[in-house]
């Protein structure tokens, strides 16, 4: 095996990416760093460390015919590997035109969309990408002269759900040596080379300047974004406890103690203002629109206006309420969290707080409580038979799972979600809770998946339950 082949093995292990021998599927545009990725998990899957099941091609049409000839070269490159091929194509600058956000935000949402359909047509557990560490250092710099906090500062994370990035501690320099130790061609994208990107400027021009001053920056910043990442996921989880004990649910929104979140010291309050922003407007949210709500518990004004939602301050706590007559409803932004066993987390976006922990003895049949999606109040337990951790995130397009009682077929949760009158916008809010190769366990308020029942031969049982935040 190759010597890059072995660290990659390394980093996928210590970080978990990739359970031994899981299914995974590459993720390729034709680009040197794909390609690369493509031979370095074939090597893997020589060797049985992974399953490399196939390569995912994704066509923005941005650049034509280009890119016809990019999809192409991803084509032929599946057929030399022996490997399915799955591959879709959608007009991405008509779509941000439409939904009036950037080129760049738009395919984003495409190719994640397009991920979870093709790992679920391959049976994939994790879907890889080829992002390096420069990518990393890149993005670590873009979100600094953007402004971000303690999440923006994580740039791009080693897994997602089941995108995973097995490269991130690799160079792309390492990459074209290892490429031409293989002879292998792959195709030179010419907009990377447009400094009218704003990445193309931080990559071609600030970053070679910053060397002057750092040879190894690259490396500095990468390990300030692992830094960040795990700083994120501790204040994460101190504000869920915080939320948990400071925020209710209401009817159309939440209520704050306003005497609380000023306690709070002011990361913790941040959080905790920005979280049930989130929570109530379905969108994400500035600094501004955070600190504009942290005055409220101060004497004036007594009420403030933000995008898609109003707060007053009443007799001693802070109502967000969702605002009349706005228009289109609010899209909920993508979410995922991790779900340790047992522990608990929570999930702001849905308003909800997850728990897992092991079941007492003597349980043998799933446990169900009637589960209603979507009643505040109403508190909800299943049993499954599952050893975790888990992942939880809301649905994405082309998940689909296998009801308790549906003879063993599988059904799309979006048939699932149209059959039961759920509304578009409440679909994007409920929680998945998944195992660790990316199955879906339960669907919060709509029902526990036939492969996870409990039955007396069940080596592991969990008890899951959900409950309003702060309920």
């Amino acid at each position: 095996m190759d010597p890059l082949a072995k660290r990659v093995l390394v980093s996928v292990r210590r970080q978990r990416l990739i359970p031994p021998g899981g299914r995974v599927l590459a993720a390729v545009s034709g680009g040197g760093d794909s390609v690369a990725l493509l031979h370095l998990l074939a090597e893997l899957a020589e060797r049985n460390a992974v399953a490399l099941v196939g390569v995912a091609h994704f066509n923005h049409r941005l650049r034509p015919p280009t890119s016809d000839e990019d999809e192409r070269f991803c084509r032929d490159l599946a057929t030399r590997f022996g490997l399915p091929f799955v591959v879709e194509s959608a007009d991405v600058a008509e779509m941000a035109r439409s939904e009036r956000i950037s080129v760049e935000h738009a395919g984003h949402r495409a190719r994640h969309a397009f991920f979870g359909r093709a790992a679920g047509r391959l049976g994939a557990c994790r879907v890889a990408l080829g992002h390096t560490i420069d990518d990393q250092a890149e993005t670590y710099l873009l979100r600094l002269l953007r402004g971000a906090g303690a999440a923006g500062f994580s740039a791009i994370r080693p897994r997602l759900g089941l995108v995973v990035r097995p490269l991130l501690r690799v160079s792309r320099t390492e990459l074209r040596v290892y490429l031409a130790s293989k002879q292998a061609s792959f195709r030179e994208d010419a907009s990377n080379l447009d400094r009218g990107v704003p990445r193309n400027r931080i990559r071609h021009d600030l970053i070679p300047s910053l060397r002057a001053y750092s040879p190894r920056v690259v490396e500095v910043l990468a390990r300030e974004a692992e830094i960040a990442q795990a700083d994120e996921e501790w204040l994460a989880r101190a504000a869920n406890e915080s939320s948990a004990n400071l925020v209710q649910s209401t009817t159309g929104g939440v209520e704050i103690d306003a005497a609380g979140l000023a306690a709070l010291h002011p990361a913790l309050g941040r959080r905790v203002a920005r979280d049930a922003l989130v929570r109530v407007s379905g969108r994400a949210v500035g600094f501004d629109h955070i600190e504009r709500l942290r005055r409220l518990v101060e004497d004036a004004p007594t009420r403030v206006d933000f995008p898609r939602c109003r707060a007053e301050r009443l007799e001693g706590v802070i109502r967000l309420t969702t605002r009349a007559g706005r228009g289109a409803v609010a899209r909920v932004e993508p979410f995922a969290y991790r779900l340790e066993v047992p522990g608990e987390v929570k999930v702001p976006e849905a308003g909800v707080t997850i728990s897992a922990e092991p079941a007492g003895p003597g349980l043998f049949r799933p446990l169900c409580r009637p589960d209603t999606a979507g009643k505040h109040g109403t508190e909800r337990v299943v049993a499954v038979a599952a050893a975790g951790p888990f992942a939880v995130r809301n649905w994405q397009p082309g998940d689909r799972f296998r009801p308790l009682g549906l003879q063993g077929h599988r059904k799309k949760l979006q048939d699932l979600f149209v059959d039961r009158k759920v509304s578009r916008f409440e679909r994007a809010r409920i929680p998945l809770v998944l195992d660790p190769q990316d199955r879906i366990v339960w669907v919060v308020g709509q029902g526990v998946s036939d492969d996870f029942r409990v039955t007396r031969g069940a080596a592991s049982v969990l008890v899951l339950k959900v409950r309003p935040s702060g309920g």
